[in-house]
């Protein structure tokens, strides 16, 4: 009886585990970047750079030099992305964000969208496992 049991409850124990090792894990990575190689690209127009954060983020430690300023949270964000990109979604487009989780996220919401080159910034100007981020480097930063 003990054997029929385990027979009938292993494959849902078994199932259960799976599924919730398959929830705790987190998405595989993206394409990624480092601020620096970022800085570089923006700076010679071979992608564009893209900082996400909220305006009051960018009022408290500025943006960085050569990206273009896109709330993530504005409702007309992906239409406004296309027109950053000209219209191109094949275009290289880097993202920043404080610490590079919602650009990771955005990055892979934007190639679920179909834009085939979209990069994250992974350690963000903050900094973060990826790296010591923008700030932390000394790359240059707006503030207007």
């Amino acid at each position: 009886m003990l054997s029929r049991r385990i027979v009938l409850l292993l494959p849902l124990t078994v199932l259960a585990v799976g599924s919730a090792y398959t929830l705790t894990q987190t998405a595989s990575a993206g394409p990624t970047l480092d601020a620096e190689t970022a800085f570089q690209r923006a700076t010679t127009g071979d992608l564009l750079l893209v900082d996400i954060r909220q305006p009051e983020e960018w009022a408290e430690i500025g943006s960085p030099k050569g990206a273009q300023r896109l709330d993530l949270r504005s409702p007309n964000f992906l239409e406004r992305l296309v027109a950053l990109a000209d219209g191109d979604t094949s275009r290289p487009i880097a993202l920043i964000c404080a610490s590079g989780g919602r650009s990771a996220r955005t990055a892979q919401a934007l190639i679920d969208a179909g834009f085939t080159n979209v990069l994250d910034v992974s350690e963000g100007m903050l900094g973060s496992s990826a790296g010591p981020g923008w700030l932390a480097r000394g790359l240059p930063v707006v503030t207007d």
